[in-house]
């Protein structure tokens, strides 16, 4: 990234990787970013926000209905939570290779191809009343991700001038906060009044408008020459990365194995009628948490993140004590999105100080691990519910938590370090 500035509206999807790792950037001959002192391109800067909304929503809005579509698909509720690994795996495996193979791409042609990508997989997932393609539609779906997450924080950036960046990032990456705090509990109650395909229906209508948007009203850029593999087993060396990307992996591990099963919890818990109340509790809180981080993040980081892993500690304990007590539950949604939400933030500004000359590849290499963690939970939490059942599931990310909490308090000068160490260096 050319800023390490914190992307302030960033939540649970993972963080953007650079627009081509590696690359050495063509200098912009359409579209040019405006001069210093003009105002932001807020039209384009939303279509933007759509995008990584619509994104978001797309990978995250089985959590909420999961019941309803293994219902229909004909499949048990773990079968049904693995849409959600499918489309982690697919920008896993996808992400890297593709960001390079069209790196020459106009920065709109490549946009317009991967929403176009989401329109065609959640028709796909609408229309199947069969497994094995809704899976396939959703590997698609996951694919398209890849392509839109290398791309959005540097079309921002492109956007407006430099000091501008940061805001047009946070504008950009406020798509994802929404998704978490409206759009999975909207998904989930059109789910329970209509069917869970009006849901991927509302998206497919959603992103053709966009499609629309985005031809008439977002300026253009010229790719990048194709650069070279992202140095991997340099950056690992750099004091700090590995401590991150240790973190991150986990963190996203543990949280994913009960996200992406929180309706069979709550369901477990004699609450399955307020999954959306539940994740709109829990959504909203997410909102407050990156607020918080993105106005204290500087200079504070090592602390918010130990908050944040105390937060989500503390209330996956209450759910997996206390499930059967209803207000406790939506207590601990709310605590639990209170430490969740600005996590994402944490983590990329953490790798990106940490990587120092290397921030790209770090990045680079985060957003990787970051759905290698969610493929992860969603087996992991698969494999729980049909082993044991739901309530196994908070239990499970309270100890996976534990190792986080010890690296990140151990990483005091690389990695998640305290004032004293940011000013040293």
């Amino acid at each position: 990234m050319r800023s390490t500035e914190p992307s302030v509206g960033t939540a649970t999807p993972a963080p953007p990787v650079p627009e081509a790792p590696g690359t050495t950037g063509a200098p912009d001959t359409v579209g040019a970013a405006p001069a210093e002192g003009q105002k932001l391109p807020m039209a384009a800067l939303l279509a933007l926000a759509v995008a990584v909304f619509i994104t978001s929503l797309t990978e995250t809005l089985p959590a909420g209905l999961l019941p309803e579509m293994s219902s229909s698909l004909h499949t048990s509720e773990s079968a049904a939570g693995q849409t959600v690994t499918i489309y982690a795996l697919g920008t896993v495996l996808t992400t890297i290779p593709l960001s390079a193979a069209t790196a020459g791409w106009s920065r709109k042609r490549l946009l317009l191809a991967a929403m176009g990508g989401f329109a065609v997989a959640n028709t796909v997932t609408v229309v199947s009343s069969n497994y094995p393609l809704t899976l396939a539609a959703r590997f698609l779906a996951g694919v398209a991700a890849g392509l839109a997450w290398a791309l959005l924080a540097g079309y921002a950036r492109r956007m407006v001038a430099p000091a501008l960046e940061g805001r047009a990032i946070a504008i950009a990456m406020a798509g994802i906060p929404l998704a978490l705090s409206v759009g999975v509990p909207a998904g989930t109650f059109l789910g329970q009044v209509a069917s869970w395909q009006t849901a991927f229906l509302v998206m497919t209508v959603l992103t053709v408008l966009l499609l629309v948007w985005i031809t008439a009203i977002v300026p253009d850029y010229p790719g990048q020459e194709r650069g070279g593999k992202i140095p991997v087993r340099s950056t690992l060396k750099v004091p700090g990365v590995t401590a991150v990307l240790f973190v991150m992996l986990v963190f996203v591990l543990a949280h994913t194995i009960l996200y992406a099963y929180i309706a069979s919890f709550l369901d477990h818990a004699g609450m399955g009628d307020q999954t959306d109340a539940a994740l709109l509790v829990f959504g909203v809180a997410c909102l407050v948490s990156i607020w918080v981080v993105g106005t204290y993040i500087q200079g504070h980081l090592r602390n918010l993140t130990i908050a944040s892993t105390l937060l989500v500690g503390v209330a996956v304990a209450v759910l997996g004590a206390f499930s059967g007590t209803h207000a406790l539950v939506y207590v601990a949604a709310a605590l639990w999105g209170l430490g969740w939400g600005g996590v994402p933030t944490l983590l990329q500004t953490a790798a990106g100080q940490a990587g120092g000359d290397a921030a790209d590849a770090a990045q680079a290499i985060l957003v990787v691990l970051w759905n290698v963690a969610m493929a992860g939970g969603g087996i992991i939490g698969g494999l729980l519910l049909d082993s044991s059942g739901a309530g196994p599931l908070p239990w499970t990310v309270f100890g996976l938590l534990v190792p986080v909490l010890a690296v990140v308090v151990a990483a005091r000068v690389h990695g998640f370090p305290g004032r004293r160490a940011l000013d040293a260096s």
